[in-house]
């Protein structure tokens, strides 16, 4: 099987349409016509990645977080997004992004989340439709059974494994309708007031933007990195199923920048 087939795979469950307009999800580098050999299966593209596909034999990294976000003007060892670009083509190995179309898409980076948690009845809110497709944001779905607000940030601690989360006063009535964005979310809080959620779940929030919803909804950052952790199964779920031939890895690197003192 040629790599451009798991490309395919991949960009049917997640069309690049849904793309955000500031996104560059897609292929990043190297080439599809190429027999894959294995693919590594991360959320973020470092130097190490490229080490750790390279030594289980894979000519793929599937990463959720774009290696190439920015216009690159020369390949050189400035930074480590030239060096890793360096690596990967002197190894031969092809880089596939899948970010915001596959944050958007059903069954994407945030129903992950929701499944992670145990919710029930998970969809769009919000939604919005790109070329035929219903697509969105954020997702809210239901806790099996109503959970005080302590024992729901304990909840998510520990199946996010996540030393600690940033949140507003704790709610005095119970939590059991969940609205939850991966990343940097914090655009869709409003939206979740709206929605009646109890709780909203995301990965980033700036400083003010807690102020003012004491006793109207539960908020809970969780961090980038923590939220979106389980991205790489989505991938795994969709290669195994289309392209059931294809050796599929989880990364077994943590690439999450912030350290937790």
């Amino acid at each position: 099987m040629k790599i451009k087939e798991v490309v395919s795979a991949l960009e049917l469950f997640a069309p690049l349409p849904l793309q955000e307009s500031y996104d560059n999800a897609g292929l990043q580098l190297g080439l599809t016509e190429t027999e894959v050999s294995g693919a590594l299966l991360c959320l973020d593209v470092t130097e190490e990645m490229v080490d750790e596909a390279v030594e289980k034999g894979c000519n793929l990294i599937v990463s959720h977080h774009p290696l190439i976000f920015h216009k690159l003007n020369r390949i050189t060892e400035d930074d480590f997004v030239q060096r890793i670009v360096m690596k990967a083509i002197r190894r031969n190995i092809t880089i596939v992004s899948m970010h915001t179309n596959l944050d958007n898409a059903r069954g994407g980076v945030n129903f992950k989340m929701a499944d992670k948690l145990g919710l029930t009845d998970a969809d769009f809110f919000a939604s919005r439709t790109i070329e035929g497709v219903v697509c969105g944001s954020g997702v809210i779905g239901s806790l099996s059974e109503p959970l005080s607000a302590e024992r729901f940030i304990q909840k998510l601690k520990d199946v996010f494994h996540v030393s600690c989360a940033q949140c507003n006063h704790l709610l005095s009535r119970p939590i059991r309708r969940v609205a939850l964005c991966g990343g940097a979310g914090s655009f869709l809080l409003e939206d979740a007031v709206k929605a009646n959620a109890d709780a909203f779940v995301t990965g980033e929030m700036h400083y003010h933007e807690f102020f003012g919803h004491d006793d109207e909804i539960q908020i809970a950052v969780i961090g980038h990195y923590q939220s979106e952790q389980y991205t790489n199964e989505i991938f795994k779920s969709i290669i195994e199923e289309r392209c059931p031939e294809v050796r599929c890895f989880l990364t077994q690197i943590n690439t999450n920048p912030i350290i937790y003192l």
